[in-house]
């Protein structure tokens, strides 16, 4: 047998193994769906820094998360080390905009493993407890200031969305149903915020009106703890979504109570109000019905909807229990191009000018504020947070912990990793457990750097990080207080006196001697100043 025969042989046997090995591993899913030629992604991202020296783009030119990002998201749900060398590449003084967190001469030390106040999972918990000042029957105190956004099953495979409730469970966090309603992969042990969309997809009649004892049957069979009414989100605000009947499962259709073989239209707006007044009218109506906090979900653009809201809410009884506002920047599956890139103001603009009309109506301490838009970054959510924002909640950046590789190809189906497609043969190879455990480790890593963001400003949670603690640099021309930039004072995004104090005191009680500090039924309100106040 010649040599070159020989070697044709060997090769014929590695290749086999190599194939074998990638199909039956479930580590990563880029190799299982496309084995062999799967492995030259990998090369190419170990030398890419060398080849990136030379040619093609620096590591914070990708969009929409720059390659940086990416490799900090990846390193971090791997519990890899996420530290960067060699300093900032950034040119800090020539870049505008740029974001910069003005630390204290007296920190905060952070607890050794070796401290009783040392948690390894570094929980965050909301300073505010959600549907207290409403008295909600089920109002609590979310664990975690970082949650999963909304992507529903049939945007995301069925994988996919079971490995971030499997993350949710474990990193003790929430995850936002999308309004595709609640499916078996919600259910791997993560509470879930159920969302409620135009089309009323999992609580809906035979004619696809809303349906109250549908959703009251869904809210007692399965652990949702809080309902959000979606008027619109960032990446196409003001307009329906399409899902076409190729892309509708049996399984899909039983979920969202829908028909097969009919294209399925999202209204893009409510069927059950029309009016501000509508829309309070049905907040009490669900909140009423289920016990639970009700929240609404919106990007921002004309303000008149905002005044009106804050204006009823505070002459009448009727309010929602938690804002969540989608910056512009938000994703999606899919999108008109003109929506994605015009429609809807950026989250830092729309934020605060929704903030101070709640301000200006003395609600801002009755609410949680919910951020949503490209903040699943430390520096991002902080920043966020000393806006006005008590919780974040991530998507994409959640997307990228379980494997997404920014192929930008949700809208068609065709995802590599996974993660944004219903294709039996590509979602086969995102393993939900092993990802899960990816997920809640980005979540665990973002609440960690926060943690540390805060004691270096000097306080004990990011929700007392206030805007005095920001500065934007200006592209060589003088940098400006982030005060000045959103005209607002220092003290605007705080919660109330109470909920500082009662936060900083669950902070500094060692964690396995909080359960009773969290516990919503532990807060009264004080009927003389309306703030909650703890009974312990």
């Amino acid at each position: 047998m010649s040599l070159l025969l020989i070697g044709l042989c060997v090769l014929a046997v590695v290749l086999v193994g190599m194939v074998t090995y990638d199909l039956t591993q479930k580590r990563h899913a880029i190799l299982r769906n496309f084995p062999v030629i799967g492995h030259f992604r990998y090369w190419l991202e170990a030398i890419g820094p060398e080849l990136r020296q030379y040619i093609v783009t620096n590591d914070n030119e990708e969009r929409p998360f720059s390659r940086d990002q990416r490799r900090w998201v990846y390193a971090s749900s791997k519990r890899e080390n996420n530290y960067f060398g060699f300093g900032t590449d950034n040119d800090l003084e020539s870049t505008a905009n740029h974001l910069i967190v003005k630390h204290s001469a007296f920190p905060v030390d952070s607890a050794l493993p070796t401290d009783p106040l040392y948690d390894p999972d570094y929980h965050l918990p909301c300073a505010k407890v959600m549907g207290a000042h409403r008295n909600r029957r089920h109002a609590f105190r979310p664990n975690s200031v970082i949650n999963i956004s909304g992507m529903s099953f049939g945007s995301l495979s069925g994988p996919a969305v079971e490995a971030l409730n499997r993350g949710a469970a474990l990193a003790g966090c929430l995850q936002n149903t999308g309004e595709g309603g609640v499916s078996p992969y919600h259910l791997a042990g993560g509470n879930l915020v159920m969302q409620i969309g135009t089309a009323y997809f999992g609580c809906r009649d035979g004619n696809g009106r809303f349906d109250l004892e549908k959703l009251k049957d869904v809210c007692a069979a399965y652990p949702v703890k809080a309902l959000e009414v979606k008027l619109s989100q960032g990446a196409k605000p003001g307009v329906g979504g399409l899902l076409p009947a190729s892309k509708i499962t049996p399984e899909i259709a039983a979920i969202r109570g829908i028909p097969l073989g009919k294209d399925c239209a999202s209204p893009g707006k409510h069927r059950e109000f029309s009016s501000v007044d509508g829309m309070l009218d049905f907040v009490e109506r669900i909140a009423d019905a289920t016990g639970l906090p009700v929240g609404i979900k919106s990007a921002v653009g004309e303000t008149g909807f905002w005044k009106e809201l804050t204006s009823q809410m505070a002459t009448t009884n009727r309010g929602v229990d938690f804002v969540t506002i989608d910056g512009g920047e938000g994703g999606t599956g899919a999108a008109p191009l003109v929506f994605a890139d015009h429609v809807a103001l950026p989250f830092k603009i729309g934020f605060t000018r929704v903030y101070h009309e709640f301000y200006e109506q003395g609600l801002h301490e009755q609410v949680i504020f919910n951020g949503s838009g490209r903040l699943g970054f430390p520096e991002n959510a902080l920043f966020a947070l000393a806006l006005g924002c008590d919780m974040i909640s991530v998507a994409r950046e959640a997307m990228l912990s379980i494997g997404c590789i920014q192929a930008q190809r949700c809208h068609t189906g065709h995802c590599p990793a996974g993660v944004a497609t219903q294709n039996a043969w590509l979602k086969r190879g995102l393993d939900p457990t092993s990802k899960g455990v990816r997920a809640a480790n980005y979540i665990v890593t973002l609440r960690k750097d926060l943690t540390y963001l805060s004691h270096s400003c000097g306080v004990w949670h990011p929700a007392l990080v206030n805007l005095d603690h920001f500065e934007l640099l200006n592209a060589g021309k003088p940098s400006q207080p982030a005060t000045e930039i959103f005209d607002q004072r220092a003290d605007w995004g705080l919660p109330s006196k109470a909920d500082q104090e009662a936060i900083q005191a669950i902070m500094q009680t060692p964690p396995k001697e909080r359960a009773d500090l969290l516990l919503a039924k532990n807060f009264k309100q004080d009927p003389i100043n309306k703030d909650y106040v703890s009974l312990n």
